[in-house]
């Protein structure tokens, strides 16, 4: 098996190299990462500029660093090395990506990326306190995947491990907002925006956040599509 992993917060990511670590147990693994922290950059992918791209020491896994986005990350592994993969890995993120915010994660962007390319995609994330939780937990979430055969109904999953060693898995939706927004005014007509998690009803364990924050693995199958199939279905009949 062939895997390329990437991540949103940069190939210096400890849990980068722990989640590339952890995949050579059962690939052949090669890293194409950020040079810098790219969080926040959804699929974007930089066309109109040169970018640096030079190969790392990486505790002997091989490794590039580049001076872009994940997604291009993702393309550089594919179209920049010629390669072929069976799969490809996002994380180990360091904070959650739940809900509506993964519109905006570089870590989800990438494995949109490898679906647009024809590849299976899983991203991983945890909380910037549960790293070591989530590495140990690498083991039975992807025995979970394989036992179920999970990515032989979906090409793309978005896996949440909580900081504290989990009370199971749960396959989930994806839900609402899990951050709320404010623009707080720094002085010298700067602004900062930033975001607290919103309380609410966390009774229903089908969904993302509400399975995450009761103390279970978040498993939610994805899609890069952007068509409402159900109002689709409707129009075709209505607009021949």
């Amino acid at each position: 098996m062939k895997i390329l992993v990437t991540n949103d917060d940069g190939i210096e990511s400890p849990s980068l190299k722990a989640l590339a670590r952890w995949a050579t147990k059962f690939a052949d693994v090669t890293v194409v990462a950020p040079k810098i922290e790219q969080s926040g950059k959804s699929q974007s992918i930089d066309f109109f500029h040169p970018v640096e791209i030079k190969q790392v020491d990486f505790d002997g896994i091989e490794a590039w660093a580049m001076d872009s986005t994940p997604a291009d990350c993702v393309r550089f592994g594919v179209l920049g090395l010629k390669r072929e993969y069976d799969l490809v890995f996002s994380g180990i993120n360091k904070g959650y990506n739940l809900g509506d915010d993964i519109a905006y994660s570089g870590t989800i962007g990438a494995i949109f990326e490898a679906s647009r390319m024809g590849l299976r995609a899983i991203a991983f994330s945890t909380d910037k306190t549960g790293f070591d939780n989530a590495v140990n937990e690498l083991d039975s979430v992807y025995s979970f995947i394989e036992e179920n055969a999970l990515l032989d109904y979906t090409q793309l999953l978005n896996v949440n491990i909580p900081t504290e060693k989990s009370l199971g898995i749960k396959i989930t939706q994806q839900g609402g907002m899990f951050y709320s927004d404010e623009f707080v005014y720094c002085g010298n007509d700067t602004y900062k925006q930033v975001g607290d998690p919103i309380e609410g009803d966390r009774s229903d364990l089908t969904v993302d956040i509400n399975a995450l924050t009761s103390g279970y693995v978040s498993i939610s199958p994805l899609t890069s599509t952007k068509t409402d199939l159900a109002a689709y279905d409707k129009l075709k009949l209505l607009c021949k």
